[in-house]
């Protein structure tokens, strides 16, 4: 187990990453729990169109709520950030579960896929993270809880590489995710090539 980090069971992968302790409490009240959905869903989207300074006041008009509001749930900038990125965070270690449907190579790469659209999607949002946050590096270490043991699983049945680790196939499509592109098919397809790279060799 990673110190640190809250595990619950998840069938035969193993394990998938519990993150809410990192993030601001959702409120019990119906109506404030709503405001704090908005909030979230608001955040995101700005987030994504207009980077980490999208303005805080569009983010609460977006939600239909008040700026204080807004204050009341996230108190800064940083906070709101970290809160967004965690739930996409819990929402990628989620889809590892997903993977005991296919097979295990599929899995693993069907997984990986989705992880380089999450670094895709957010590297407007990451540019307003602070790296050396306990957010930041509690949600780097559930993505290597969530995707190490499809990778043991894909390794054990012979069907990728034996010799890489998930820190070196993280490294490697985190890369792929960041680069700039200019068509997404590009992005893909230099995907396509590096998993074909994983792939375990006939003998």
């Amino acid at each position: 187990m990673i110190a640190g980090l809250r595990l619950l069971a998840l069938g035969d992968i193993g394990i998938v990453t519990a993150l809410t302790h990192l993030r601001v409490a959702r409120p019990h009240r119906a109506d404030a729990a709503r405001n704090y959905d908005a909030i979230l869903a608001a955040a995101r989207v700005a987030f994504a169109e207009q980077g980490a300074e999208a303005p805080l006041e569009e983010i609460a008009r977006r939600a239909g709520v008040g700026i204080a509001t807004l204050y009341r749930n996230f108190p800064t900038r940083e906070v709101l950030i970290e809160n967004v990125y965690v739930t996409e965070v819990e929402a990628v270690c989620a889809t590892a579960g997903e993977a005991e449907r296919l097979g295990p190579r599929d899995g693993l790469y069907a997984w990986l896929r989705r992880f380089v659209e999450y670094i895709g999607a957010k590297q407007p949002l990451a540019a307003g993270l602070n790296r050396e946050s306990t957010a930041y590096l509690e949600c780097r270490r559930a993505l290597y809880a969530a995707g190490g043991p499809l990778l043991e699983r894909a390794q054990r049945a012979r069907e990728v590489r034996a010799d890489v680790t998930i820190d070196d196939v993280m490294r490697l499509t985190s890369a792929i995710a960041s680069g700039h592109f200019p068509h997404a098919d590009q992005r893909d397809h230099v995907l396509t090539v590096a998993l074909d790279g994983l792939s375990a060799q006939p003998e």
